[in-house]
């Protein structure tokens, strides 16, 4: 039990020294991410349409 204890302890302490991000910090992130996924989601997007409209009338359509 007391190493259960002494881990939590240490936890903290570690915690403590984190330099956690402003509100602005965190925001800016998260616009980051967001717009970075909807890029990506858009180009890959674009390519699925390419390559089956090119798929299909290489093929041609069933």
């Amino acid at each position: 039990m007391k190493k259960i204890i002494r881990f939590f302890e240490e936890c903290i302490a570690e915690l403590k020294k984190v330099t956690w991000p402003t509100k602005g910090e965190a925001l800016s992130s998260v616009k980051v991410v967001f717009i970075s996924t909807i890029v990506v989601a858009v180009a890959l997007g674009v390519f699925d349409w390419i390559f089956t409209t090119g798929a299909t009338t290489l093929l041609g359509s069933k």
